[in-house]
């Protein structure tokens, strides 16, 4: 019984800083700060966005950070996905706030630039945006 409850305890703490994201309301945030960059297709499915600034987001859940083929990326974010990092809540969140630190600390290159210039502001927006993205897997 001990060790059940140790268990229970380690997993509440290795659990993602986090919270759970809305979906409806990561929608209505991707309407409001993503649709001019970006685009969630499945193919020639377009589902939402218009923008081919930054790449497609469909699928992005646990996939190799700087991989959609065909797009043009940064050395830095390549550099990141090169090194093993995927797209999770918890990557994904600070990277949208601020996407030049993100990269700096993921790869420890202090002169790593993002090519994506906006920041999510609210930490709630992004893991919304989170929700929503994950439901295109």
């Amino acid at each position: 019984m001990k060790t059940l409850k140790v268990s229970a305890v380690l997993a509440v703490l290795a659990a993602p800083a986090f919270a759970e994201g809305d979906a409806a309301a990561g929608a209505e945030a991707f309407d409001r700060q993503c649709v001019s960059c970006h685009m969630i297709a499945d193919g020639d499915n377009v589902i939402a966005g218009r923008g081919k600034t930054g790449p497609n987001l469909f699928g992005l859940s646990g996939k190799t950070v700087g991989s959609v083929e065909g797009f043009n990326y940064g050395d830095a974010i390549v550099a990141a996905g090169a090194a093993g990092t995927v797209w999770t809540e918890e990557a994904f969140v600070p990277y949208v706030q601020d996407p030049t630190n993100w990269l700096r600390e993921t790869t420890g290159d202090k002169k790593a630039r993002s090519k994506m210039s906006f920041k999510v502001r609210s930490e709630e927006d992004a893991a919304n945006l989170w929700a929503y993205l994950s439901t295109f897997n």
